[in-house]
């Protein structure tokens, strides 16, 4: 399937609804563009993080691990104007 896109004044290619569909992407995902030899060009969706990739990244060394309860009465403490 082909299908058919038409560069602007600014040298800009818009992508087609069924083009972004087709890649799964949204407003605010990124695509990733390949330079292939012959002046042919690969556009694929960036993938994005896992949430497990997420784990951990707010653990600084020397610092305690909260358990959910304790990070719980901590931001309780907080909204109370305790701390």
């Amino acid at each position: 399937m082909s299908i058919e896109l038409t560069v602007t004044a600014k040298g800009q290619v818009i992508l087609r609804q069924e083009v972004l569909a087709h890649l799964g992407i949204g407003p605010g995902d990124k695509v990733v563009v390949d330079l292939l030899p012959d002046g042919r060009v690969q556009v694929h969706a960036k993938p994005g993080l896992a949430i497990t990739e997420l784990f951990g990244a707010l653990k600084r060394p020397g610092q305690p691990v909260l358990t959910i309860d304790e990070v719980n009465e901590a931001i309780a403490a907080g909204w109370a104007g305790e701390r």
